[in-house]
C-alpha cells in the first residue's frame, strides 16, 4: 500500500502529474501514475466515511487554509490523488477526480466535473455545468487537457483525450470528442482527428449536413463545432476573471 500512497501524495502536493508539457508543444503521459491509481483502487476495501462508502485508500480529501484553496461548501468533493493549486476556487456542487491536477487560480464553477488524471492549466475558468472526461485505462491513453488562461463556456463538454490550446475559448455548449470534426473558417480547413483546439481559438457549436445522401435530401445535420475567430480585444474583455472574485 505505501508505494502507491506516495504516489497519490505526491499527486496532491503537485509534485508528479498524470500527463506533463514535453517542451516541444506535446504532452507525454506517465503511465506509472495511473498504475498507481488503479492499486489504490484495487487493494483499497469499503469503509463508512460520514454517511457515505467508499475505498479506504480513495477517501475524499481535505483542504487547511495553508493551501490557499477556496472550498466553498455544499456538496463538493475532491478525490483523493487529485492535485487543486494555490488560488482555486470550487464552487458547489462539483467534483475533481482521481489523478487530476488543477493550475493555480482557476475556478471550478457550479455542477463541474473534472475527470481522473484531467490536466487543466493556471486561471482557466470552468464554466458552470462543465464535463471533463476523465482517463484511467487504456493506460497510456493521454488525458484531458485544458492549459493555461483557457475559457471553457457553461455546459460545455470535453472528453476522450481532447486538448484545448492556450487561451482558446469554448462557447457555451460545446462538444469536442475524438470524432468531433472542428472547422476552422479563419483559416478554411478542417482540423485532424484529434488535433488540439489551437491558441487563442474561439469555438461555438455548429453543423454540417450528413454525409449520406438519404441524410442530406432531408436536410439532416451533424454537429461540427466552428472556430469563429482568434481572441482580441473585445473577446478579452467577455472573459476577463475578476481578481475582486478572488
Amino acid at each position: 500500500m505505501s508505494g502507491f500512497k506516495e504516489i497519490l501524495d505526491k499527486l496532491e502536493r503537485g509534485e508528479l502529474r498524470s500527463a506533463t508539457p514535453d517542451g516541444n508543444g506535446g504532452w507525454t503521459v506517465h503511465t506509472e501514475v495511473k498504475e498507481a491509481i488503479l492499486s489504490a483502487i484495487r487493494e483499497g476495501k469499503i469503509v463508512e466515511h460520514h454517511g457515505f462508502l467508499e475505498k479506504d485508500t480513495i477517501l475524499p480529501r481535505t483542504f487547511r487554509p495553508e493551501d490557499k484553496v477556496r472550498f466553498v461548501p455544499g456538496g463538493s468533493s475532491v478525490r483523493r490523488g487529485a492535485h487543486l493549486a494555490a488560488g482555486v476556487i470550487m464552487m458547489p456542487p462539483s467534483f475533481v477526480n482521481l489523478g487530476a491536477y488543477v493550475g493555480e487560480g482557476t475556478m471550478i464553477d457550479s455542477h463541474v466535473l473534472v475527470g481522473s488524471c484531467a490536466q487543466i492549466g493556471a486561471r482557466v475558468h470552468l464554466s458552470a455545468g462543465v464535463q471533463i472526461g476523465g482517463v484511467l485505462e487504456p493506460i497510456g491513453a493521454q488525458p484531458v487537457i485544458i492549459e493555461d488562461h483557457a475559457f471553457i463556456g457553461a455546459g460545455a463538454v470535453v472528453v476522450e483525450g481532447i486538448r484545448v490550446g492556450k487561451r482558446a475559448i469554448l462557447a457555451p455548449g460545446v462538444i469536442l470528442s475524438k470524432a468531433t470534426r472542428v472547422l476552422d473558417l479563419v483559416n478554411e480547413r478542417e482540423l485532424e482527428r484529434g488535433e488540439a483546439i489551437p491558441e487563442n481559438a474561439v469555438v461555438v457549436p455548429g453543423s454540417r449536413p450528413v454525409s449520406s445522401a438519404w441524410g442530406r435530401e432531408r436536410g439532416f445535420q451533424i454537429s461540427s463545432p466552428l472556430i469563429v475567430k482568434y481572441r482580441d480585444e473585445k473577446t478579452e474583455a467577455s472573459v476577463v476573471l475578476e481578481d475582486a472574485l478572488r
